[in-house]
C-alpha cells in the first residue's frame, strides 16, 4: 500500500492532536481533582453526579429551615419560661389579695397597680420578635402584631390560629411556633369541666368554691344555678325550658359539700334568702382577662359583707384560673421541647445523609491524583515520540539521495 507524502502528513498531525486533545483531557482533570469534567467524560456517572448534587441542595435547605425552626422555638421557650414567671407572681398577688379581712381598699389598689403591671408585661412577653424582626405569636401573620389593649385591660388577638411549618427532611415538616391563640387565649376555665361565680347582686356574705367532679360519669354537661330559697336550704336547678329541673336540694351548712350530677361545691360564709351561684360549664378564658378581672375586683369597694364575699369568690375562681393558665404554659412548652427534639432526630439522620452523600460523590467524580499523573506523564512521553518521529520523517526526500 502505498501513501503519498501529503497523507502521511495528515495522519500524522491528526495524531498528534488528538495526543494532545487527551493529554489537555488528563490536564484539566489534574487541575479541577475531578475526573468527569463534563456528560461526555461518562455519561452515566454525570446523571448519578447531578441526582447527588440536587440531593445535597436539597439537605443544605433542610439544614437551614432546620436552623430557623430550632431558633424560633428556643425564644419561644424563652418566652413561655417568661410568662410562667409572671404568673407565679400574679399568684402571689392574688394569695396577697385574699387576706379580705385586713386589707384596706388602699391596700387593694396597690396589689392592683401591680396586677396591671404584670398584665402589661404578659402583653410584652405576647409581642415578642425573632431574629428576623417576625412577631413569633402572631400565627401564619407574622408581621402583624398580635396583642394590643393592655392598657384599658381588653387585651384583643390581631393574629391567627396558623402555624408555620418548616420542611426539615424529605418526610418530616415541623411548626416553628404556637400562634398567640393557642399560648395566651385558648385557656381552659375553671377546674377544666366548669367554673362558679357568685351572682353578683347577692346581698348575703356567701362566697363559692371553684367546685370539682367528684364523679365524671354522672357529670351531665349543662349549665347550673345553685340558689337558696332560705338562709339554710339551697336547691339545684338546669336550665330545661319553660321550666328549669331541680336536680338536687337540700339543707346548707358553711362549709359542707352540695353535690349533684357527680359534681360538687362548697360554700362559705352566710348567704341570704334568693342568693345565687352559677356553676357553667367550662369555655375558654384569654391569661388576659383573668388577670384583669382580678385587677377590677380589686378596685372595687368591699364596704359591705356581700361585697367582700363578692370579692373572695371572685379571687378564688381567680387563682383557679391562674393555675390553669401556669397549667397551660407547661403544657404547651411540653411540646416545645418534644419538637426539639424532633429537631435533633432530623439533625443526626441529615448529618448521616450528608456522609453518605459526601462519600458517593467523591467516588463518582474525586480524581485519583497517582493514576492521574502517571496517564499524564505517559501521554506526554507519547505526545514528544509522535512530535520528534514527525519532524525527523518529514525531512526525508528522494532529492537527499541524488547528491
Amino acid at each position: 500500500m502505498r501513501l503519498s507524502t501529503q497523507s502521511y502528513y495528515q495522519r500524522s498531525i491528526a495524531a498528534m492532536l488528538d495526543q494532545q486533545s487527551a493529554l489537555s483531557k488528563i490536564q484539566n482533570q489534574v487541575a479541577s481533582g475531578k475526573k468527569v469534567t463534563s456528560p461526555a467524560d461518562d455519561p452515566i456517572a454525570a446523571v448519578h453526579i447531578m441526582e447527588l448534587e440536587r440531593s445535597k441542595q436539597e439537605y443544605g435547605q433542610y439544614d437551614k429551615n432546620s436552623a430557623l425552626a430550632r431558633n424560633r422555638l428556643s425564644l419561644e421557650e424563652s418566652a413561655l419560661a417568661d410568662a410562667g414567671t409572671v404568673l407565679t407572681r400574679v399568684r402571689e398577688l392574688i394569695l396577697q389579695a385574699s387576706n379580705t379581712g385586713t386589707l384596706t381598699d388602699e391596700d387593694r389598689e396597690s396589689i392592683a397597680v401591680e396586677l396591671q403591671s404584670r398584665l402589661e408585661q404578659m402583653q410584652d412577653i405576647a409581642n415578642r420578635k425573632d431574629g428576623n424582626g417576625e412577631y413569633m405569636f402572631s400565627g401564619f401573620s407574622t408581621l402583624t402584631q398580635p396583642f394590643a389593649g393592655a392598657t384599658s385591660g381588653n387585651v384583643v388577638y390581631a393574629g391567627d390560629q396558623g402555624s408555620r411549618l418548616l420542611q426539615v427532611g424529605p418526610t418530616q415538616r415541623i411548626a416553628d411556633s404556637h400562634s398567640g391563640f393557642d399560648v395566651f387565649m385558648n385557656i381552659t376555665e375553671g377546674n377544666g369541666t366548669f367554673y362558679t361565680q357568685a351572682t353578683a347582686t347577692n346581698t348575703g356574705n356567701g362566697s363559692i368554691s371553684v367546685g370539682s367532679v367528684a364523679n365524671p360519669a354522672a357529670w351531665v354537661r349543662d349549665n347550673y344555678t345553685l340558689t337558696f330559697t332560705s338562709a339554710t336550704t339551697w336547691e339545684v336547678t338546669d336550665t330545661a325550658t319553660p321550666t328549669p329541673n331541680v336536680v338536687s336540694s337540700g339543707t346548707y351548712t358553711s362549709g359542707d359539700a352540695i353535690a349533684f350530677n357527680g359534681a360538687q361545691v362548697v360554700i362559705k360564709g352566710n348567704p341570704a334568702a334568693g342568693d345565687s351561684f352559677s356553676i357553667n360549664q367550662a369555655q375558654s378564658e384569654s391569661v388576659f382577662d383573668s388577670i384583669d378581672r382580678v385587677v377590677q375586683a380589686l378596685r372595687t369597694p368591699s364596704e359591705t359583707p356581700a361585697a367582700t364575699a363578692q370579692l373572695t369568690s371572685t379571687l378564688e375562681r381567680s387563682l383557679q384560673q391562674v393555675d390553669q393558665a401556669s397549667d397551660h404554659m407547661l403544657g404547651v412548652r411540653g411540646q416545645v421541647g418534644a419538637r426539639l427534639s424532633s429537631l435533633d432526630v432530623a439533625d443526626a439522620s441529615r448529618e448521616d445523609i450528608n456522609v453518605d452523600i459526601a462519600t458517593s460523590l467523591s467516588d463518582l467524580q474525586d480524581l485519583d491524583y497517582a493514576e492521574a499523573i502517571a496517564r499524564m506523564q505517559q501521554q506526554m512521553v507519547g505526545l514528544q515520540a509522535a512530535q520528534l518521529s514527525y519532524s525527523q520523517i518529514s525531512q526525508l526526500s528522494l532529492f537527499n539521495y541524488l547528491k
